[in-house]
């Protein structure tokens, strides 16, 4: 194992300052440390000067990826940008972390797991959010069998409002709607349900905002093999939401109430109702699980194989929207039981 994990960041972009998130975050890991910084913008490059004094700057990762010196490359650029940085990042012999999403099609995330198997390096995505204290607090609900056998996971997330005119609402560099929030959300709804998706449907639409490219609305409906239904509603268009979580099983349900669960089951034959605060969010514990992993041979908290399955889901969803079916999610056979689980 390494001694010392010394990190690239490749993109510092103003917007919501991810690229000075992730560098702090490696900075407070023992073992770990920045090194370099990378972007195509003289203010940007200026702005991580000022960050992170005495750490390299580059206006090409290119050059940038010749230092030997680099052992790991944190990807923070536009979706559509990371599949190919990726995978001249793991060429170039280095390990690899991709923001979220992954990529933004299937065909790209394989080339990214191809590229890190040949180099024999790490490739993940930043999935931190696993780490949200509602995700946690559910799935603990879930595993204790409060809500018995779960057959029904309903989740929205949204509002009613203009996407803005930046990158994040252009389709050709998004991937789309689906591809914000809801990567994450698939990738908590996974790890609910332990099971291989046999298919989806898909609705998305485009119905307000004709500035933009993103859909306006996006609705995925996922059958599991062990029956489980799941119904996963993203908008721009939704005056009135919902819950963000309705879970429903043979003994109880769940549902989320502003920071906590309301759980309804059943103890020993008789009806009980709770209120279950969300456990204290975590997000630190992405980077303390990966220096582990890199450092000392932990395993791998997000697994590429399983950022992969969320860009299944979303683009088959969208596969479906256009053919009017339900389509089978691809790799769902090829993926190892206990990548099921996040």
């Amino acid at each position: 194992m390494a001694e010392e994990i010394r990190a690239a960041i490749i993109g510092y972009g103003g917007a919501f300052n991810m690229g000075r998130h992730h560098g702090e975050a490696i900075n407070r890991e023992p073992g770990m440390r920045t090194v370099a910084i990378c972007d195509l913008d003289p203010k940007r490059q200026e702005a991580a000067k000022g960050d992170f004094p005495g750490v390299d700057v580059y206006g090409d990762y290119h050059e940038m990826l010749k230092r030997q010196d680099i052992d790991l490359c944190v990807v923070v650029l536009p979706h559509n940008l990371h599949a190919a940085v990726a995978i001249d990042c793991s060429t170039a012999g280095k390990h690899v972390i991709t923001e979220k999403p992954m990529c933004i099609t299937v065909a790209e995330a394989t080339a990214m797991i191809q590229a890190a198997r040949a180099s024999g390096r790490m490739l993940t995505t930043f999935h931190n959010r696993r780490h949200d204290g509602d995700y946690q607090t559910l799935r603990r609900i879930v595993r204790q069998g409060l809500l018995g056998d779960v057959f029904r996971v309903e989740m929205f997330g949204g509002g009613y409002g203009h996407p803005g005119t930046w990158w994040r609402s252009d389709k050709k560099v998004s991937g789309g709607h689906f591809y914000d929030w809801g990567a994450h959300y698939l990738d908590w709804l996974l790890g609910i349900v332990p099971s291989r998706v046999v298919e989806v449907r898909g609705f998305f639409r485009k119905l307000r905002w004709m500035d933009v490219t993103n859909e306006d609305d996006v609705h995925a409906l996922l059958v599991f093999a062990n029956g489980v239904t799941a119904d996963v509603h993203m908008s721009s268009i939704a005056r009135l939401g919902k819950p963000r979580w309705r879970v429903l099983g043979t003994l109880g349900a769940a549902e989320d109430t502003q920071g906590a669960f309301r759980v309804e089951t059943e103890l020993d034959g008789l009806a009980a109702s709770a209120t279950i605060k969300f456990a204290e969010s975590g997000w630190a514990n992405y980077y303390h699980q990966l220096a582990d992993h890199l450092l000392r041979g932990g395993p791998l908290d997000v697994k590429p194989e399983q950022a992969r399955r969320v860009i299944a889901i979303m683009e088959t969803a969208e596969r479906s929207s256009q053919s009017g079916r339900a389509e089978p999610v691809p790799y769902e056979d090829e993926i190892d039981p206990a990548d099921r689980m996040n």
